[in-house]
């Protein structure tokens, strides 16, 4: 990834350092372990509601500052700017069950049909679009999901009034009290953002333009507290799990000084580990890095993540690839139901580079787009394993596949011609002429709106 461009990857890695979007970019973050704890969260929220998990999508922004909301379409978007900055996941569901609250409210569907035009609607179908992803060395550009510009506009444009936030609050107290959840995570949050009130609109934390404080809501969440005698809590292993997520990120997304500053050496938790395991990592001690990741696996080996993780750093850190297909491997046992990490091991049963890795990191990467069609490098992965097992038809498909889901057009038609010109009469013909086709007046239809 390249300064001029945002990265979307599967998480094979987050951004190395100092490679950031251009200014006024989206990034979106796409990690297994960060997605499988938001999930563990929302998905008791949604139930709890009566919401299918597949109603609301979820996805996650990479931003320093803490916000979360929903737009049209039941998106609700997370930046990791409010996991870094959270001092519990009882933080986190607080925010997630007041956003649930919008979705139920229906709050969104409300909002004046100014707010709802071309423009929201244009930035949410890039979002939808990206093969969104957390950057690598490798990652790819997103033509059309680097939403340079507009993106930001959502700060300034969801924002609610007293009696829809209000409401969205006493949702977020049902939903938790029906779980035996804490409020005390949301209010926590509240209190450390009523000292932002008094700041420039441009120092604030965009959550307090999207969801704007009241003494009222800080006083409603109190007197819940009260009456109910006490609070709920988090099952623990959900608050564990937040602490290796939050070190991940932050691992990742910040820089060495950041990282010592909040897990020192003389930090010896599992969390203070990974972060400065993957700080190592990023310097280059890929070694050093690995070896503090086999301790971490031998005191924890259930954890798929950090199997994954360490299936990452000899790929990516040291190019030894069969060695990263035995951790990958390992991973994909513990957590087969994940799509990234299925597509983590075809990734790097495709940098093996023989006849059988090659049959197996298709099969891999099938297997992922199985389980989410929307992972753009498990598609490269695919068209790279077909292409080089000779079956080119069924290789630019998947690069059309590919090509789709970035908003290339050009790509997308071009590839989607030759796979319709390769292939035999059959579903994946079929597919190719759909692509093909697709690209084609969305081509015309790009041409039309900038004649206006």
């Amino acid at each position: 990834m390249t300064r001029a461009a945002a990265a979307a990857v599967l998480l094979a890695a987050l951004l190395p350092a100092g490679a950031w979007a251009q200014r006024g970019s989206v990034i979106l973050i796409r990690d297994a372990e960060t997605e499988n704890l938001l999930r563990s969260i929302y998905g008791p929220l949604f139930g709890a509601a009566g919401l299918s998990r597949g109603f609301v999508q979820v996805t996650i922004i990479r931003d320093r500052s803490i916000n979360a909301f929903v737009t049209t379409g039941n998106r609700m978007f997370i930046n990791t700017g409010l996991i870094m900055q959270a001092t519990s996941a009882a933080e986190i569901a607080g925010v997630l069950a007041h956003e649930t609250g919008h979705v139920v409210g229906g709050h969104i569907a409300r909002l004046p049909e100014e707010i709802r035009n071309a423009q929201i609607r244009a930035l949410v179908a890039a979002l939808i679009g990206a093969a969104a992803g957390v950057a690598t060395r490798q990652g790819e550009a997103v033509a059309g999901g680097a939403i340079a510009g507009q993106s930001m506009a959502l700060r300034e444009l969801f924002s609610f009034t007293r009696t829809q936030e209000n409401a969205a609050d006493l949702t977020a107290v049902t939903l938790l009290n029906r779980l035996n959840w804490p409020v005390e995570g949301l209010l926590q949050l509240m209190e450390r953002l009523q000292g932002q009130e008094l700041m420039l609109s441009d120092r604030q934390d965009p959550y307090l333009r999207t969801h704007p404080l009241t003494r009222d809501r800080i006083e409603f969440l109190r007197g819940q507290i009260e009456r109910r005698g006490g609070d709920g809590a988090l099952p623990r292993e959900i608050e564990e799990r937040f602490a290796m997520v939050r070190a991940k990120l932050f691992g990742f997304l910040e820089g060495g000084v950041a990282i010592q500053r909040v897990y020192p050496q003389t930090d010896t938790s599992p969390s203070a580990r990974y972060a400065r395991a993957i700080q190592t990592f990023r310097s280059g001690r890929i070694d050093e890095a690995v070896a503090e990741l086999d301790r971490l696996i031998a005191a924890t080996p259930s954890s798929p993540w950090l199997h994954e993780l360490k299936g990452q750093f000899l790929l990516e850190g040291a190019g030894r690839a069969r060695e990263a297909t035995v951790a990958y491997r390992e991973a994909v046992r513990l957590a087969p139901s994940e799509a990234l990490v299925r597509a983590g091991l075809a990734r790097a049963l495709l940098a093996v580079d023989d006849p059988g890795s090659l049959r197996a990191a298709a099969a891999e990467a099938e297997a992922a787009l199985r389980l989410d069609r929307s992972l753009g490098m498990a598609w490269n992965t695919l068209g790279m394993a077909r292409g080089r097992l000779g079956e080119e038809g069924l290789a630019a498909l998947a690069l059309a596949e590919e090509a789709a889901l970035s908003g290339d057009l050009l790509t997308q038609r071009q590839m989607a011609a030759r796979a319709e010109r390769l292939l035999p009469p059959g579903p994946a013909k079929l597919r190719a002429q759909d692509l093909a086709n697709a690209a084609q007046i969305e081509r015309e239809e790009r041409r039309r709106q900038e004649r206006r």
